[in-house]
């Protein structure tokens, strides 16, 4: 099946422009068991790291949104927060907020999500070794309910609206192995399941800064992540789409 090209927010009650492309990474299909080009197990060396932080989004140059996020660890797990805002022009800003928490591996436990413009829609999504039970309510009578199978527990969280995500994933990526590897993923508010492949693309400049970068595929889009000597993100571009992400 054809993969999606457009970021839909809340079970597509909202759109916006500047988020057209992002969520390409995701597949209608269940994921392929994950691994490098060597064929070992994608993501073991990965370690969360506690980070804090502001990105401003940009779309065609211009700000028209920010995140601030924290990824912190308490009690033996770690939880990353963030909270969106996009201005949308000639509509209501969309107001997004996110609460994933992960086992010390990087493996998510349960995620808690709620984005507003003219609705507002919540969802939340229970892990139990490689199953997800997903579950959003839109203000019916009845939330709705999936369930979704992986082949490891290890599934990257990929929110319509929240970067930080992409943070966490730079952080799973397996840097000793380095090569391309491949992660299952879940957006959770289209209750779709998918992988993508992440690529070492070594030391990258951008607009005289350098970075270490890393590149997010599908057999259709490109997003390019550029991080620190710590590996935390700095930059992130998705060229087809013009929309650049960019921590303050």
């Amino acid at each position: 099946m054809r993969w999606r090209t457009k970021l839909y927010a809340t079970a597509a009650l909202f759109c916006l422009a500047a988020w057209l492309a992002v969520a390409g990474p995701v597949s209608h299909s269940h994921p392929p068991a994950q691994g490098d080009k060597t064929g070992k197990p994608a993501v073991q060396g990965g370690l969360l790291a506690p980070d804090k932080g502001k990105f401003r989004i940009l779309l065609n140059g211009q700000v028209v949104g920010s995140e601030e996020f924290e990824v912190s660890a308490s009690g033996g797990t770690w939880t990353a927060r963030g909270s969106t805002t996009i201005h949308s022009s000639g509509g209501a800003d969309v107001k997004a907020t996110g609460q994933l928490k992960l086992a010390v591996d990087g493996a998510p436990i349960h995620y808690e999500w709620s984005a507003q413009a003219q609705k507002k829609a919540t969802g939340s999504v229970e892990f139990t070794n490689a199953t997800a039970k997903s579950k959003i309510d839109l203000g019916g009578s009845s939330p709705v309910k999936q369930d979704f199978t992986f082949p490891t527990p290890r599934v990257a969280v990929l929110d319509n609206n929240l970067y930080d995500h992409y943070a966490l994933l730079a952080q799973l990526y397996d840097w000793n192995a380095g090569g391309k590897q491949d992660f299952p993923v879940l957006i959770p508010q289209d209750m779709i399941p998918g992988s993508i492949s992440v690529e070492s693309l070594g030391p990258q400049q951008v607009e005289n800064v350098k970075y270490e970068g890393l590149r997010v595929t599908t057999p259709d889009l490109e997003i390019l992540l550029y991080l620190d000597a710590a590996h935390r993100l700095m930059r992130m571009d998705v060229p087809s789409s013009k929309v650049t992400i960019l921590r303050e």
